[in-house]
């Protein structure tokens, strides 16, 4: 089987900068893994994607040095498994609130004896090349997502799961969660309090072993979020980079119009 770069990655002491999907085109897939990501997430929770449209911008992907992950919609072993028969090199999960959600996705993700999943890996046995039954589990990658207040109570039971690799921070729900609406909805937290628990998230994972990715929605705040110990980081996903770029280019034409007089 084909190692999982993000983990020789991690091995040398280099972060990861993670690329996100929410458009389902295989075309923006492929664009998107030539320009430079470690690795590349198909939302399939939020994002406007399918399982289908997955399976070809996975597809696309793969001439490229990337290494693909899904979101899974939810907790839910029959997508989990899917994903990964796709040829997902990871899952990230979520809403995780406890152990024994941990615990099932674990179980999701690897084979008998360590999990329950079911052996069928239609597209992996080519795209992540031979003996993939035999070595799945010592590459696949399972991130459970820290985002509401009862996974924040239950961090300690939920970094110390057997057979977790990281957990993955999403702000803007764990905002919401914590704090209710005092604060604006949005990733790039600077409240105090917010602060204090991203820290707390990061430090309960590593002291546990296991890594720590967030959610970020600027190449500045994922800077920061390294510099702070960060081991994933994702950059803005492929709605907002057309439209920034979009708004910009527009913003710009008329700029250059108007100073003609």
């Amino acid at each position: 089987m084909k190692p999982n770069k993000i983990k020789a990655q991690w091995a040398s002491g280099k972060p990861v900068l993670n690329g996100w999907l929410s458009i389902a085109n295989a075309f923006t897939a492929e664009i998107l893994s030539e320009q430079g990501y470690d690795s590349i997430t198909i939302d399939l929770q939020h994002g406007v994607i399918g399982y289908q449209e997955a399976v070809g911008m996975l597809q696309a992907m793969r001439s490229s040095d990337v290494t693909p992950l899904i979101r899974v919609p939810w907790l839910d072993p029959a997508a989990i498994m899917r994903a990964l028969d796709a040829g997902a090199y990871g899952v990230i999960c979520p809403m995780i609130n406890n152990r024994a959600e941990a615990a099932k996705l674990v179980s999701y993700v690897r084979y008998p004896p360590d999990g329950t999943r079911s052996l069928g890996p239609t597209r992996a046995n080519f795209s992540a090349g031979s003996n993939y039954a035999a070595e799945a589990d010592g590459e696949i990658l399972c991130f459970a997502m820290i985002e509401t207040a009862e996974a924040f109570r239950n961090l300690d039971d939920i970094v110390s799961t057997p057979g977790l690799d990281g957990v993955y921070i999403g702000p803007a729900d764990l905002t919401l969660g914590l704090t209710g609406k005092r604060h604006p909805v949005g990733f790039d937290r600077e409240e105090p309090e917010m602060l204090e628990a991203i820290h707390a998230i990061l430090a309960k994972a590593h002291q546990a072993g296991i890594r720590a990715a967030l959610h970020c929605g600027s190449p500045a705040y994922a800077a920061k979020a390294v510099g702070w110990g960060f081991d994933l980081v994702t950059l803005p996903n492929d709605v907002r980079l057309l439209a920034n770029a979009a708004s910009a280019s527009v913003a710009d034409a008329r700029r250059l119009i108007a100073a003609q007089g």
